[in-house]
């Protein structure tokens, strides 16, 4: 399987710069029949579950990560991207311009508050760096952060808060999981009231989930690890839920990868916390996930290849033509997608 298999055209005018002007207003792709494609809105999502459905949520909060700074002797400004955290001064980063910052350079921040050294870096691209601050974490990042939208996106966010789910609550994220942007609190209410119940976990995007593919035989791409925790309750709850006939639709592909990462093979989930690199492409059978919400997501990416395992690559495509032609919104502030069958015994497993 190649990964120039999973490419395709978009016009650039399609991709989102900014959101919606209210979240639920954008545009919803139903995939919900092997020859029926069905046009309708966000708000609308209530029409195409049913009672006993658990809706799963990534309640991940997306950090101000993205810092600029200066180097001594370089004129250009210096960006660190913050991945995952390994200790208390410690994180994962990604950073530019790359090959100007070789172990041991010292950046700064915010001067007598902020500054960082490079420890180590690999072969993927990303640093070890190590941060020195004076005061609370948290709150210098708050103050010398902002907030960092994907390099697609040329427009100023008006609204930060735009970029992060109504439910966001567990900080760690270096990019939201953009699925759930399209939720109001009245939506999940709604839908709650009809009996079709939200739960949450938590996965922190980082360099696993946007990591472009870089070989072309897919199978030899390597999935960077994200940290994943699926509590209790709701672990109960899905495994409650699915034992008396209710599907499992996750909201969006990290919340995907986590139910497959923690579900077993007669399809319970269990509560666990830890790190997944799971892979999900197709040919792969899916154990507790029975459906999806999802945004349009990027060619050649592994998120373009877990939704087309999902659905059947040829479906995918099919849809993703419709959109075009229809002229959705893609990428992160663009529209939806809900991919479900009524029964999905002979669907997910395509």
């Amino acid at each position: 399987m190649k990964t120039s298999d999973f490419a395709y055209d978009l016009p650039l005018e399609l991709i989102a710069q900014s959101p919606t002007e209210r979240r639920d207003e954008s545009r919803l792709l139903v995939v919900d029949d092997l020859n029926e494609l069905r046009d309708s809105h966000f708000y609308n999502l209530p029409e195409f579950l049913r009672p006993g459905d658990t809706l799963v949520l990534n309640d991940t909060k997306v950090m101000p990560a993205r810092l600029i700074g200066t180097r001594a002797g370089m004129q250009r400004p210096v960006e660190v991207l913050l991945l995952k955290r390994i200790n208390a001064t410690d994180w994962q980063c990604l950073v530019n311009p790359g090959r100007r910052l070789k172990v041991g350079s010292k950046i700064t921040f915010l001067p007598g508050e902020l500054s960082a050294e490079i420890l180590d870096y690999s072969d993927d691209g990303s640093r070890i760096v190590h941060f020195e601050f004076q005061g609370v974490w948290e709150e210098i990042l708050d103050k010398a952060g902002t907030m960092p939208l994907p390099p697609y996106i040329h427009e100023k966010l008006k609204d930060q808060n735009r970029y992060q789910t109504v439910y966001a609550k567990e900080e760690g994220s270096a990019a939201a999981p953009t699925a759930g942007l399209h939720f109001t609190k009245e939506l999940l209410q709604k839908l709650a009231d009809m009996d079709i119940l939200p739960v949450y976990l938590t996965l922190h995007v980082g360099l696993g989930t946007f990591r472009p593919v870089k070989v072309e035989n897919v199978e030899e791409h390597h999935m960077h690890t994200e940290y994943y925790v699926m509590p209790e309750k709701t672990a109960e709850i899905i495994n409650a839920r699915k034992a008396a006939g209710g599907r499992t639709i996750a909201v969006g592909t990290t919340s995907c990868r986590v139910l497959e990462t923690v579900a077993d093979e007669q399809g319970k989930v269990r509560a666990q916390h830890g790190d997944t690199s799971i892979f999900i492409y197709p040919g792969y059978r899916f154990k507790i996930v029975d459906g999806m919400i999802t945004n349009f997501h990027l060619p050649e990416s592994t998120l373009m290849m877990l939704v087309s395992a999902l659905a059947g690559k040829a479906e995918i495509f099919a849809a993703y033509d419709h959109a075009i032609k229809e002229r959705y919104r893609f990428y992160s502030f663009g529209d939806a997608m809900l991919i479900h069958r009524q029964d999905m015994h002979d669907f997910k497993n395509k």
